[in-house]
């Protein structure tokens, strides 16, 4: 699903679009994560802002 540019604000910044580089890499710099790990929590819990960081502090 490709990301609405003009739709910046929630839930827009609640999800992680991992087919969008510049989000990918802000994310990855956010969350302190590699790209993999990153990758790895969204497969694990989609792409819910929050459920990622949770499953990243676990």
């Amino acid at each position: 699903m490709s990301d609405d540019k003009n739709s910046v604000g929630s839930p827009d910044r609640d999800r992680i679009s991992m087919s969008e580089d510049y989000e990918v890499q802000d994310w990855t710099g956010t969350l302190g994560v590699s790209e993999e790990r990153l990758q790895e929590a969204v497969n694990a819990v989609g792409n819910n802002a929050d459920a990622v960081r949770a499953y990243l502090n676990k």
